[in-house]
This record gives structure tokens, C-alpha cells and sequence, in this order.
């Protein structure tokens, strides 16, 4: 006995199949793009404000050796968040003024190759994100750890 009825199957694989479709899966990727986009923007701001408000006021007081990495530390978390803002950006939003060509073809080929290209930039920019994050982090415990000589 099976446990769906032939209706119940019939009707999810037409869900399946609309699923499938490139426009759907352009459409899918496009909201998931935005919804990591603000992910990562809340997660840059909640970043910068734990480091500022958690994090030594003066590095100068560090010795040199800690000192620089959490400057080479946060210079690169800055760019890591950077690229991949800009990445969830382009991939939302792609260029300004571009057009597409009229053309069935030519569209359901653009929609496959967009939702493609989306996918791949929200993954390189979830990495960059994460790496940012873990840059910061060990930025802020190593001005914990290593404070400076005590006066």
C-alpha cells in the first residue's frame, strides 16, 4: 500500500517540474543571494561593534609582535568582508544598464548560466564571510591574550 495517493503524485511532480524550470531556479537563487547579502551586512556591523567595544583601545601598547597580527589580522578581515559584499551585491544585482536580447532560447540559456553564476558567487562570498569573521575573532582574542606590558 502506498502511502500517497496517485493525485498527490501527480501534483508534486508538476511542483517538481516547475521547480526545475530556469526562471524558478533564477528566481531561487537570486533570494537566496539576498538573503545572505543582509546576513552579511548585520554581520560586518554586529563584528565591527563587538571589536570596538571588546577590543584593546590601543594597539601601540602591544609588543610588535602581536601588534601586527591583529593589524595584518583586520586588514585582511576587512577585505575578505569587503570582496564578499561586493560579490552578494553583483551577484543580486548584476551590472547596471544591462540588456538582454529578445529570444526564448537566448533567455532560458541566460536564466540557467545567472542562477549558475549566483550560486557560485554566494558561495565564494559565504567562505570570504566566514574566514572574515574568524580573522576578526582571533584579531579580538589576541588583544585579550597578549595586552601589552603591564604598568
Amino acid at each position: 500500500m502506498n502511502e500517497f495517493t496517485p493525485q498527490e503524485l501527480v501534483d508534486a511532480d508538476n511542483r517538481v517540474r516547475a521547480m526545475a524550470a530556469p526562471p524558478e531556479q533564477l528566481k531561487a537563487a537570486l533570494q537566496q543571494a539576498e538573503g545572505y547579502r543582509n546576513f552579511l551586512a548585520t554581520l560586518t556591523g554586529l563584528l565591527t561593534v563587538v571589536f570596538v567595544l571588546k577590543g584593546q583601545e590601543n594597539l601601540s601598547k602591544m609588543t610588535t609582535g602581536p601588534r601586527w597580527w591583529v593589524i595584518g589580522l583586520l586588514a585582511g578581515a576587512f577585505l575578505l568582508l569587503l570582496l564578499a559584499s561586493w560579490l552578494m551585491v553583483s551577484a543580486v544585482h548584476e551590472r547596471p544598464g544591462r540588456k538582454l536580447p529578445s529570444g526564448a532560447e537566448y533567455l532560458l540559456r541566460y536564466e540557467k548560466k545567472r542562477a549558475r553564476t549566483i550560486r557560485l558567487m554566494t558561495s565564494w562570498a559565504r567562505w570570504m564571510g566566514l574566514l572574515g569573521v574568524l580573522a576578526v575573532s582571533a584579531a579580538s582574542l589576541i588583544t585579550w591574550i597578549w595586552p601589552g606590558p603591564v604598568a
